[in-house]
């Protein structure tokens, strides 16, 4: 005899099953979070390995290629980076004094005109210490996660060989041996082509924006510019997040001049590549509104932390997916769609589904 369920009861069940999933996810989070970078990284080597496969270049040697290429990429840049961040340490009290020094005229300014500013709080705002901390804070996390290096490694290199057949086995654990649901090839093609767009992308900005503060003769360039690289992958905000540390740096360290050459190399370099290059390869992007990314930003790097912020966008495309897929959860995943031709690919399949079941 089978159970029926009201509505809120069916509601209760379901909140409850997923904060006990949640729970579950950030227990585990030592274990989830090395797995989730593991599939970005392959996910994002993935156009390489098919490349080199229509030159008839065999699959393990063009892996092993590619590992090793990471591999000797990651140490450089660990090494420069780290160097870096321990120079930034070494400064931090001229910095600091050089801030003084800045706004010391404004706050005297000011007094004249009797608004009366506590100057140690002014500078406690703007101290170049505390805005750091989100740059090494980040850093300093993603040194944590990497710290299973060979693990994730390892994790990447089964994947790359696994990758061909891995869209067969989503259709049969999804009950689809046919493969006759098109929402599944699109969405690993759409994530595939994401990761893979959004890397190369972050990878041009990382490397104009270090390039135009070692030509400005900001200090510490190569962590400005892994901060602009890794920080490109959180949508909307990730660029301005990374602007603030180099722009304040650059006004305490250079004067305001520099710094506002230093802000305008920022908006320039994430307009082009943001407004110009990246949609003009990724398309019309995964169909998530502006508000659920945002959203998403904040629930995934609470959930997951840093690298939660950075897979925030892909993780949430495959909830939604996970919802379009059930008729009871449908009108979830159209709240999260974007406006336009998303929804109406949306009721297009719900349409064919009623005709499926009038049909029958």
């Amino acid at each position: 005899m089978q159970m029926k369920y009201s509505p809120s009861l069916k509601v209760l069940l379901i909140l409850a099953s997923l904060v006990v999933v949640l729970a579950g996810i950030k227990a585990a989070s030592a274990i989830v979070v090395p797995f989730l970078l593991s599939i970005f990284i392959a996910m994002s080597c993935s156009p390489i390995i098919n490349w080199a496969n229509q030159y008839r270049i065999p699959r393990a040697v063009s892996v092993v290629l590619v590992i090793l290429l990471i591999v000797i990429l990651g140490f450089m840049l660990a090494g420069l980076v780290g160097q870096s961040m321990n120079d930034f340490s070494e400064n931090l009290p001229k910095y600091r004094k050089q801030l003084v020094e800045q706004f010391s005229f404004v706050i005297g300014r000011l007094n004249d005109f009797n608004i009366q500013i506590n100057k140690n709080q002014l500078l406690s705002y703007l101290d170049p210490g505390a805005a750091m901390n989100m740059a090494t804070s980040l850093l300093t996390s993603l040194g944590g996660v990497l710290t299973n290096f060979l693990l994730i490694l390892l994790i990447v290199v089964f994947m790359l060989f696994e990758a061909e057949s891995f869209p067969r086995k989503i259709h049969i654990a999804l009950d689809d041996p046919n493969m006759k649901m098109r929402q599944i090839d699109k969405f690993l093609l759409s994530v595939k082509n994401y990761l893979a767009i959004k890397t190369l992308v972050s990878l041009g900005t990382g490397l104009v924006i270090g390039l135009w503060l070692y030509f400005l003769g900001v200090d510490h360039y190569l962590l400005w510019a892994m901060m602009a690289f890794l920080l490109n992958y959180i949508p909307n905000i990730g660029s301005i997040l990374a602007a603030i540390p180099a722009v304040l740096l650059a006004l305490v360290q250079l004067g305001p001049g520099i710094a506002g050459l230093t802000a305008l190399g920022f908006v320039v370099t994430n307009t082009v590549m943001g407004n110009i290059i990246e949609p003009r390869y990724m398309g019309r992007g995964l169909g998530l509104s502006t508000l659920v990314v945002f959203l998403s930003l904040i629930f995934w790097g609470w959930l997951l932390g840093t690298v939660g912020m950075l897979l925030s966008v892909p993780l949430t495309m495959i909830v939604k997916i996970g919802l379009e897929s059930g008729q009871d959860t449908r009108w979830i995943a159209l709240l999260l769609a974007s406006d336009g031709p998303e929804l109406k690919e949306l009721e297009q399949v719900d349409s064919e589904k009623n005709q499926d079941k009038s049909e029958v």
